[in-house]
């Protein structure tokens, strides 16, 4: 047998030897698999079984000869189910930080958590550490951001980080300029955002920029008109309680994103919904299909049947046709 390249998906050698078997020879008995695979016949039976259970093999017919899933649609399955599996342990390890905790206890001496102000220069070192305070946020992340548009590089950045903490529970509180929403991608972001949980509301009259990680650090810039010149990280002290109550502020006087423009509308001069200015946005940015579909909660067969639309719509012969013909449109 060749090498078990299917194995990070948890399919053991003899399982896709089998799958491989029947993909070479669909619809073939089942009755002389063990022969395959040098062993007992319960075992190839109980490698059937499990590749079905998979969804890697389905019985067809009235005589329930097997066949092969096709194997993008296999793929896609073992990837969404090994990526949940993998959500469930992240989850199980960040949710354990107590134990440190306990262990400190039973040293005798905690050590006492960072105190003060650090300041950062340059952007990259701001979004460095930005992107490390999101990576590790278990609880909540709190910012105000006063942006009126993010370009499709700064989305194709900021979602995968927003996505995951959603997916691990994090509760997001963002407050952002009601301009932004006149911006056809940025707004479908935030919508896309809501959707998956984020609670956003807008105001028309802040200047303040502020992010907040698990009420224990908060960053703030050095210059709100100009955020290149740096930004301060406090940890822990009484100015992130004054920032916390800053934001509170902010957010109390601030609308929710869907009765300031309509969660499920897309601005008029688009004419699409929602959904298509999400797909439209993910067809520029993500690689493929399953990840796109992925990020926006959607099968692969739905988010491909969005992205045909948008063709048509567009009039285009290919997906970075339409790509072009979105930007010129201003849509993108």
């Amino acid at each position: 047998m060749g090498e078990n390249e299917m194995s990070v998906f948890g399919v053991s050698e003899a399982e896709e030897e089998i799958y491989r078997h029947f993909l070479r020879n669909p619809g073939t008995p089942t009755d002389d698999l063990h022969l395959l695979l040098h062993s007992e016949p319960q075992v190839a039976r109980a490698c059937v079984a499990r590749l079905q259970e998979l969804g890697l093999l389905h019985p067809e017919g009235a005589d329930r000869r097997i066949f092969p899933t096709d194997p993008e649609v296999s793929l896609a399955r073992l990837v969404d189910l090994r990526l949940h599996a993998l959500h469930q342990e992240l989850q199980h390890v960040t949710r354990s930080r107590h134990i440190i905790d306990g262990l400190r206890a039973e040293q005798g001496a905690r050590t006492p958590p960072p105190q003060g102000i650090e300041q950062l220069e340059g952007l990259a070192q701001i979004r460095n550490r930005i992107d490390d305070l999101a990576f590790f946020a278990r609880d909540e992340i709190l910012s105000v951001e006063p942006y009126t548009k993010l370009s499709p590089e700064n989305i194709a950045r900021s979602r995968p980080l927003d996505l995951r903490c959603l997916r691990r529970g994090v509760r997001i509180r963002n407050v952002v300029a009601r301009a932004a929403l006149q911006d056809p991608p940025t707004a479908a972001y935030l919508r896309e955002l809501a959707a998956h949980g984020a609670s956003i509301r807008v105001t028309s009259d802040t200047a303040e920029r502020l992010l907040v990680y698990d009420r224990r650090a908060a960053l703030v810039p050095l210059d709100p008109r100009n955020t290149a010149r740096g930004a301060l990280l406090a940890h822990r002290s009484g100015l992130v309680s004054n920032i916390i109550a800053l934001f509170e502020k902010i957010w109390d006087q601030a609308e929710d994103l869907a009765r300031a423009g309509g969660q499920d509308d897309a601005p008029a001069d688009t004419g699409l919904s929602g959904i298509e200015l999400r797909v439209l946005m993910s067809m520029c940015t993500a690689g493929k299909d399953e990840s796109g579909a992925r990020e926006l909660g959607v099968s692969v067969r739905t988010y491909r049947r969005h992205v045909a639309d948008l063709m048509q719509t567009l009039g285009a012969a290919s997906r970075a046709q339409a790509a072009l013909r979105a930007r010129e449109r201003g849509w993108i």
